[in-house]
């Protein structure tokens, strides 16, 4: 048969290293499913259980390969359901190209079933390229256009695609006017600063006495880089959470994480520096930066938008890390004097030692501080972990020790429920040989993470290593929301709200196959993580935890302290236990014992 223009878009796609897409089938988008039948397995298609699920697989492959994720929804309820995960790619600035299926053009703008503005609907999120195809000619360079713009900007990018358009025979354009021509490839070199930017930077930071780095996503793949410089300036590194993978958490002077999640070294770090080197981070919550005015800043960005953003930098780098680290490198001097580096590393093993303790604090069954910290005991090598939003996010910031041979990620900007379990089946298809750990909650369980299991189970068999496990952190209440309320506005816990139905996840994952326990007792803990890290197939741990440990933040002020206890005093429904040992530590951040 002819080639169709679905046929020639798998071809051109291919031709620019596509392997992969997520994405769900339906009218809007047969013919492109009838041309990837045809292509027998050179693209690998993904079906997922819901077109969200495909847009956040797409996002992180993205995040644990560094190429292009690629997705594909129907027209219609299809297209809507795939912008959330579209937008956790923008807000972290992943490269993701949706293909999006349209009614017929004669259809178009008639009030037809499942016509929807497509074009005004994805103009936001995929802000940097989104075009609708009307005629053969135009394919060519509206695939290479929107694959070229993701690669090269760490993008989201949007085809939409007329059904009847796709099983049209393909025509190439002619040599005529109103016709372009374009080609797949796209060669991308490190952006370096000219030697007087890097001399600028230099100076400052060889000034400085007490330098503070912050590192975010952005300088994953620079872990030496960053130690080198680290360890030449004297200086402390705190990691941003979506660049945890940044730096072993074995590195003595490196503080771990920062912000509301984020450890006390960090916090004190950030307060006392001169000097701020931020590389690769968009970290949005600037009370826990320095003063305006108390450090002299250098800051280095792929991206030109979040560049001085934060806090005012006086050298504002736009290149990319790994490449300016390295060559910042000859240019700094060694500093003597090691007593600033000094005082982080013993915050931040006091910090780690605090964890230690937090974590095994009694609670009402188990203290979920405890079921992360007994899997970072165990941790395999090169294993991906991936975290929910919510205290799953806390735990894995704050208790969770990276070695440099781990990834990890989570939603960072967007922080959006139910991303774990696709990030984790993605991780597994881009690393198959890796062990994958995905630490959910239950409310993020129970929107879709359950129904993704049905995922795992469809593909399982195709992995060289079957460890994918999934955790759920079992506490029958939207924890994070309940400390919200109490903590930002004074209300307490609202039950009609924030309790949720106790599930038995481990008998849902055994239904369909795949491996799972049901944990009740702390001493179960470090024994269920080696069962199920143990098991030839996938396995799902059912964490039954208490919902009254608090994600306590590292610097607490006096108003959230008072709003804290004002919710008790107004009648919170479950004001013991943990929750007034919450209060405790609270209370004690302002009248601390003697």
């Amino acid at each position: 048969m002819a080639e169709t223009v679905a046929d020639f878009i798998w071809k051109r796609l291919q031709s620019w290293g596509v392997r992969r897409v997520f994405g769900y089938p339906g009218d809007g988008i047969g013919g492109l499913i009838g041309a990837l039948a045809r292509t027998e397995g050179a693209i690998d298609f993904v079906q997922v259980r819901h077109e969200e699920m495909a847009g956040l697989m797409a996002t992180a492959t993205a995040k644990f390969t560094g190429e292009v994720g690629v997705c594909i929804a129907t027209s219609g309820p299809g297209a809507i359901h795939l912008l959330n995960g579209l937008y956790d790619a923008k807000g972290d600035h992943q490269p993701v190209v949706a293909l999006v299926g349209q009614q017929a053009r004669s259809a178009i703008a008639s009030h037809y079933q499942q016509d929807m503005d497509l074009q005004s609907l994805f103009k936001d999120v995929a802000s940097a390229f989104v075009a609708t195809a009307f005629t053969p000619e135009q394919v060519p360079h509206l695939i290479d256009r929107a694959y070229r713009i993701a690669k090269a900007d760490r993008k989201v990018t949007c085809v939409i695609l007329p059904n009847d358009l796709q099983m049209e025979p393909m025509k190439q354009p002619a040599m005529a006017h109103g016709m372009t021509h374009s080609g797949p490839g796209i060669d991308l070199s490190p952006v370096v600063p000219d030697q007087a930017e890097l001399r600028r930077a230099a100076d400052i930071l060889n000034a400085g006495n007490k330098v503070a780095m912050l590192v975010g996503a952005g300088a994953l793949g620079a872990g030496e880089e960053v130690l080198a410089v680290a360890e030449k300036l004297g200086a402390g590194v705190a990691k941003a959470l979506l660049g945890k993978a940044v730096l072993s958490d074995d590195v003595p002077f490196c503080t771990g994480s920062i912000g509301l999640l984020g450890t006390k070294a960090s916090w004190t770090m950030m307060q006392e520096c001169d000097t701020l080197l931020m590389v690769g981070s968009g970290f949005p919550y600037t009370e826990f930066l320095p003063k305006p005015g108390q450090a002299r800043g250098v800051q280095i960005d792929i991206s030109a938008g979040m560049l001085g953003l934060r806090y005012p930098m006086e050298v504002n780098l736009l290149s990319d890390a790994r490449a300016t680290l390295e060559a910042l490198l000859p240019l700094l001097d060694h500093k003597q004097d090691r007593s600033w580096q000094d005082k982080i590393r013993a915050a931040t093993a006091e910090a780690w030692a605090q964890t230690r303790e937090a974590a095994m604090v009694e609670a009402n069954p188990i203290n979920p501080q405890r079921v992360v910290h007994e899997l970072s005991e165990r941790l395999p090598d090169r294993s991906v972990v991936v975290a929910d939003s919510g205290t799953t996010s806390v735990w894995y910031a704050r208790n969770l020790k990276f070695r440099e041979d781990m990834m990890g990620s989570v939603s960072g900007m967007l922080a959006t429920m139910g991303c774990a379990v696709p990030y984790a089946i993605a991780a597994k298809f881009a690393h198959p040989d890796r062990p994958v750990i995905a630490l959910v909650g239950d409310g993020a369980m129970q929107m879709n993470g359950m129904s993704e299991l049905i995922t795992i189970a469809k593909y399982w068999q195709r992995w060289s290593d079957p460890r994918l496990i999934v955790m759920a952190l079992n506490n029958r209440d939207l924890a994070y929301v309940s400390w919200e309320e109490r903590v930002q506005s004074g209300d307490p816990k609202w039950e009609p709200s924030q309790t949720l139905p106790d599930v038995p996840y481990a008998e849902v994952a055994k239904l369909i196959g795949l491996g799972g326990r049901r944990v009740e007792r702390p001493e179960e803990v470090g024994p269920a993580w080696e069962e199920a890290l143990a098991s030839n197939k996938p396995f799902v741990l059912d964490m039954v935890t208490d919902p009254n440990v608090g994600p306590i933040p590292p610097h607490i002020t006096f108003e959230q302290a008072r709003n804290f206890m004002g919710a008790i005093v107004e009648g919170d429904p479950e004001p013991r236990g943990t929750i007034l040992q919450t209060a405790r530590e609270l209370t004690a951040s302002f009248w601390p014992r003697k």
